[in-house]
């Protein structure tokens, strides 16, 4: 298991051995440790936006002892068939890293994303590594995509501990990845939904938008 404070020693330890500065964004359960939601995770989950970047960062993992590893035990194998499925990294002492670049699966790194980030983290040592921490939105859809064990459970965290959070924003999202190509983000989302009633209240309406955007998609088919 990794804390915030072997997060924030180890992403220190990677902006003193970059080669270039490197921009991620974080958004499994190390994104939740900087809510305060938990104190540790399993996996760090990072998207970046260009390969480069991506080859930076494992670069370094390997040289600090991180191995290579199968993401067959870890997603649903209708994941595993798609081309954006990350690479993944473990080390001997605990902790895997989950690194995506452009998409996680079919899910885009939205422009509302991109904007509206929770917070900002700099780690400076030759190069910078900012470490950039999506929304609580942004949050559960991702986890609502990946699907692994024990992404329900954050979900539930989330949703259960922040009062603020914002259907309206979520579902915006949800319409504009279904419309820029995500065929899994609907059936992901409303899967989690249903799931959440028996803990959570969600008013009807938003169900009702989820079930428009689908109607809407094969409108225009």
């Amino acid at each position: 298991m990794i804390t915030n404070k072997d997060q924030e020693e180890l992403f220190t330890l990677i902006s003193k051995l970059l080669t270039q500065d490197v921009t991620g964004y974080a958004f499994g359960g190390n994104a939740m440790m900087y809510y305060g939601y938990k104190d540790e995770t399993k996996d760090v989950d990072i998207l970046f936006e260009t390969e480069e970047e991506r080859s930076e960062f494992f670069r370094i993992l390997r040289d600090l002892g991180y191995k290579e590893t199968s993401p067959i035990t870890i997603y649903i194998p209708e994941k595993l068939k798609d081309k954006r499925k990350p690479l993944m990294f473990k080390h001997d002492n605990g902790g895997r890293f989950d690194l995506f670049v452009e998409k996680i699966f079919q899910t885009l790194l939205s422009p509302q994303m991109k904007e509206n980030v929770f917070a900002v983290h700099e780690f400076k040592g030759k190069h910078t590594l900012l470490v950039k921490v999506l929304r609580k939105e942004h949050i559960v859809l991702l986890k609502a995509v990946t699907d692994r064990e024990n992404d329900f459970r954050d979900i539930r965290t989330i949703i259960s501990q922040d009062k603020s959070f914002d259907w309206q924003y979520f579902i915006e999202e949800v319409r504009w990845q279904y419309g820029h190509g995500d065929g899994w983000v609907l059936l992901g989302v409303e899967k989690t939904m249903q799931e959440l009633k028996e803990y959570v209240f969600i008013p009807e309406k938003w169900f009702k938008e989820l079930y428009e955007i689908g109607k809407m998609k094969s409108h225009k088919k």
